[in-house]
């Protein structure tokens, strides 16, 4: 009996000071690294973070045109992020939006933050208790973070990363995660990423102030399928221009834009199909066929499609070289 009521004794008093010392560990445990970078050309900023976490991408990063981005992990206090941008909004800075927010947390021994402004302004705190290896790089527009890492190499190769590599901001956030992960990168492994970027100015329209927005939220090789999205995201963007330039009345633009895409996936169906279409309507009636009968034999219900379209005047063509379109096998 008295083992038993030992034993007994023993697990209340356990459990009891694990809940009053350990109370942060109901925050979610997004140990990971990223980034958070601005261009400094374009006024874009954007945050990228990976993990052995799922959804990642929902509770560390966040970010507004105009106002900022910001990523907050390792024990996640998820309001750092909306409470954060609404700092910014107020007009104070990374340092003051980081200092504050970490000042007023009972638990910021095992929190990570970096912020970045619109003015190119960016701070970062490592809580003393994040597990190791944990560290931050900060540079000039940018700033990189990292807890639970294999070894101590995986800030400053993302830092490397992002300074020494040119082109669109998105790029250069993927490139510096993936230099995270050939460093070494997260000691469990890998399961989720996500990119976001937003405008350097807010146009009033959230829709289209987010200029890159991807997740991957489960995933045996995150980076690798997050890269692969990031490609067919921008293959659709011309795509998209595509679109714009055919409602402006500019065939020439969008046969343009829509050979860029199809060349990105050349066994993309639509993105063949649309390029068919702007073939046809700038008369080039025979590389238009050409690409019409690859989609056709793919799927039949495109050429059924190609029906309707001369009756919404997307497909101008005379009756004849219709009759001739819809008659390929």
């Amino acid at each position: 009996m008295k083992k038993i009521l030992s034993l007994i004794t023993f697990f209340v008093l356990f459990f009891s000071s694990v809940s009053f010392s350990q109370k942060f560990y109901s925050d979610p445990f997004a140990s990971t690294y990223s980034i958070v970078a601005r261009d400094a050309s374009t006024g874009e900023m954007g945050v990228a973070v990976q993990s052995h976490w799922f959804s990642v991408g929902t509770i560390v990063s966040w970010g507004e045109a105009g106002v900022g981005v910001i990523a907050t992990q390792s024990f996640v206090n998820v309001s750092f992020g909306p409470k954060g941008l609404q700092m910014l909004k107020q007009g104070m800075s990374a340092h003051e939006v980081v200092d504050k927010l970490i000042e007023t947390d009972e638990s910021r021994d095992v929190r990570q933050l970096a912020v970045l402004d619109s003015k190119g302004n960016v701070a970062a705190y490592t809580g003393k208790n994040c597990i190791p290896d944990a560290g931050q790089k900060i540079g000039k527009d940018f700033s990189a973070q990292a807890n639970l890492m294999l070894n101590d190499k995986v800030w400053d190769a993302m830092a490397d990363a992002f300074e020494n590599t040119k082109g669109p901001l998105a790029e250069r956030l993927l490139t510096s995660l993936e230099a995270a992960e050939n460093a070494g990168g997260d000691i469990r492994g890998k399961q989720s990423a996500a990119i976001l970027v937003v405008k350097g100015k807010s146009t009033g329209e959230e829709w289209n102030d987010r200029l890159v927005d991807i997740r991957v939220d489960d995933n045996p090789e995150p980076l690798k399928e997050l890269r692969r999205i990031y490609n067919v995201h921008v293959a659709y963007e011309h795509m998209n221009a595509g679109d714009l330039a055919i409602e402006h009345g500019d065939m020439k633009k969008a046969l343009n834009e829509y050979t860029k895409a199809q060349k990105m996936f050349p066994e993309n169906e639509e993105m063949k199909y649309w390029t068919a279409i702007t073939l046809a309507n700038n008369n080039k009636i025979k590389q238009a066929k050409e690409l019409f009968k690859k989609v056709f034999n793919a799927n039949a219900n495109w050429k059924e499609l190609t029906k309707r379209l001369p009756g919404v005047n997307l497909l101008n063509v005379t009756d004849q070289q219709l009759k001739e379109i819809l008659e390929l096998n």
